[in-house]
């Protein structure tokens, strides 16, 4: 088939396009560095044509609540006019688990969103909802550190890796449609400060995570279960401390 994966240069595109080629499909990465503008449309259309598969794994430049909004709505509303054109079969999107349980969270919302423009497009179509990163622990310690002292709230987290991510979505794209959301997720569940502190300190990072339960997470305060998968979920199998031994 051809694949086309729009944010085909990113942490998780590359792995995917990679990964598509490896077992005999046509693996288009689409993004700005290679000519194809989501936001504008420039490149959309030429790329897209005679495509199978457009599979949407990109992220917004800034996580600004209004921001990521435009980006997602605009980027979204574009390729699903670019893919009904090209007669596209399926629409496979990643998004994040609890995005529909964070209202007060400006990305959660601009991913529901993005959603639900796929889901009422009249195109056959899979969303892929996967937990956090292990990637991403260092960056949430970052956003989250006042004066050297790490805060986080201990809601619980099922962190996974990037290339497992990409590998979930990878099997959506070669699959049938879902018409609906899969969950994927790790095989561990952790506090969120318990994770970023584990993390931190494999990495000798000498900052102190500390546990606060009014801490927010991008925006809000989680609910305990607000970042878990259900119970239907599709495990991952690299432990945390796998991960971190690789990396």
């Amino acid at each position: 088939m051809k694949v086309v994966v729009i944010g085909g240069t990113g942490l998780i595109g590359t792995a995917l396009v990679a990964r598509l080629a490896g077992h005999g499909h046509e693996a288009v990465p689409a993004a700005p560095s290679t000519g194809v503008n989501t936001l504008t449309g420039e490149g959309l259309k030429e790329v897209l044509r005679g495509a199978d598969v457009v599979v949407d794994v990109s992220n917004s430049p800034s996580f600004a609540d209004d921001d990521v909004m435009a980006f997602f709505t605009t980027s979204t509303r574009n390729i699903v006019e670019a893919a009904k054109d090209a007669g596209a079969g399926h629409y496979v999107a990643l998004s994040v688990v609890g995005t529909d349980r964070q209202p007060g969270v400006g990305y959660f919302r601009a991913k529901l969103a993005q959603e639900e423009l796929i889901t009422t497009a009249g195109l056959p179509f899979s969303i892929v909802r996967a937990t956090q990163f292990f990637e991403f622990a260092g960056g949430i310690a970052d956003t989250s550190t006042t004066d050297g002292v790490v805060r986080l709230p201990g809601a619980g987290v099922q962190p996974m890796a990037a290339a497992e991510v990409s590998a979930a979505v990878g099997r959506t794209a070669a699959g049938t449609p879902v018409g609906g959301v899969t969950e994927v997720a790790g095989p561990e569940v952790f506090g969120l400060d318990e994770w970023v502190r584990r993390v931190l300190t494999a990495r000798s990072d000498p900052r102190e995570v500390v546990t606060d339960p009014a801490a927010p997470y991008f925006g809000a305060v989680p609910g305990p279960e607000d970042l878990l998968p259900g119970p239907g979920a599709q495990l991952a199998e690299t432990t945390l401390a796998t991960w971190l031994t690789r990396s």
